[in-house]
C-alpha cells in the first residue's frame, strides 16, 4: 500500500463548512478571489468562501475528498478559489440503488441516521476518516461507531460561521494523533 492510500481520509461538505449560512447577528464575510478564480455569476454565495481554507486543508495529513452534493461542481467552483487542485469526489447513490427492496434509507432517515453516512463508510472502507459536515448527529456517530472498523471523527461544524480556526485545531490535533498510533 503506498502512503497515499495509507493517510486518512477527510470528507469534506461544501454549504455549511466552506459556505457559511443562516441567521448571524452581522453579514457574513465576502472575499475577493483572483483572475484566475470561477465567477460568482453561478452561486452568489461563493463569495462567502474564504481562500485562506486552500492551504490549511492542504496542510493537514489526510487525502481530502469532496462529500457534498456540489459533486464534481466543487472541483469547478470551490477548489479553484481556495488554491486546492481537483479532489476526489463521493459519488451518491441514486435514491432508488440506495433504498433498494429492503427500505434501509428510508429507515435509516426514520431512526435520524443522516443519507450520507452509509455512503461515507463504505468509501472509506475501514481506513481512518474525518467526516466535516454541519448535519451530523450523535446518531451518525454512533452508527459509524458500530459499522466502520477503523477510527473516525465525526466533526460538525457551525453553519453560521463554516470552519474556524476551533475546527481545524481538533481536525489536525485528531489527525496527527491517529498517525501517532498507526492506524494510518
Amino acid at each position: 500500500m503506498t502512503r497515499t492510500a495509507q493517510r486518512p481520509l477527510l470528507f469534506l461538505d461544501v454549504d455549511g463548512p466552506l459556505i457559511p449560512f443562516g441567521a448571524t447577528s452581522r453579514p457574513h464575510p465576502t472575499y475577493e478571489t483572483g483572475p484566475g478564480a470561477p465567477g460568482t455569476g453561478a452561486n452568489p454565495l461563493l463569495t462567502r468562501v474564504n481562500p485562506q481554507h486552500g492551504p490549511r486543508l492542504a496542510a493537514l495529513p489526510c487525502e481530502l475528498v469532496w462529500a457534498t452534493t456540489w459533486m464534481e461542481d466543487a472541483n469547478t467552483w470551490i477548489a479553484p478559489r481556495i488554491g486546492l487542485p481537483p479532489l476526489p469526489v463521493v459519488h451518491w447513490p441514486d435514491p432508488s440503488d440506495a433504498d433498494g427492496a429492503d427500505g434501509r434509507e428510508e429507515q435509516d432517515e426514520r431512526d435520524g441516521l443522516h443519507w450520507k453516512t452509509r455512503a461515507l463508510v463504505a468509501r472509506a472502507a475501514g481506513r481512518p476518516f474525518v467526516w466535516v459536515d454541519d448535519e451530523i448527529t450523535d446518531t451518525d456517530r454512533a452508527w459509524v461507531a458500530v459499522h466502520h472498523p477503523g477510527p473516525a471523527l465525526l466533526h460538525r461544524v457551525d453553519p453560521r460561521r463554516g470552519l474556524a480556526d476551533c475546527d481545524y485545531t481538533v481536525v489536525d490535533a485528531w489527525l496527527r494523533g491517529v498517525a501517532v498510533t498507526g492506524d494510518a
